[in-house]
């Protein structure tokens, strides 16, 4: 990494303060070493592109009906889950709870309504 400012020149000469001026020398070479470090790293310190696990993965060739199915199937579950978890709480951690067994229970009505757009017959 090149400085737009050069650094002021170094007396080379002979004296007492020589000690300093090699100790200055050093410091700035570690200073440059730092910050190309941080700022230009090599390519075997940047970070790979991630690649997705697939552990769990869902088939590709499964229809929309079926996906939204068990979205919907997972998002009652949570919504129970949740419910029976709040009714152990009280105060503040029950309202939470509540709240949050309310945004599920938002996104199941949102899944039924897409479910019933790709399968209007099913109603």
């Amino acid at each position: 990494m090149n400085k737009l400012i050069p650094d002021p020149p170094v007396n080379t000469a002979p004296t007492s303060e020589a000690p300093e001026a090699e100790a200055l020398l050093r410091d700035r070479e570690a200073i440059k070493r730092a910050l190309d470090y941080y700022l230009d790293p090599p390519d075997q310190y940047l970070e790979k592109p991630r690649s997705p696990s697939t552990m769990f993965m869902i088939a590709p060739n499964m229809d929309t009906e079926s996906l939204l199915a068990q979205v919907c199937e997972s998002l009652a579950s949570a919504s129970v889950m949740a419910s029976d978890f709040a009714a152990n709480l009280l105060g503040p951690q029950r309202n939470t709870a509540l709240a949050i067994q309310q945004i599920i229970m938002l996104a199941e009505l949102a899944v039924n309504r897409a479910l019933d757009n790709v399968d209007p017959q099913a109603t």
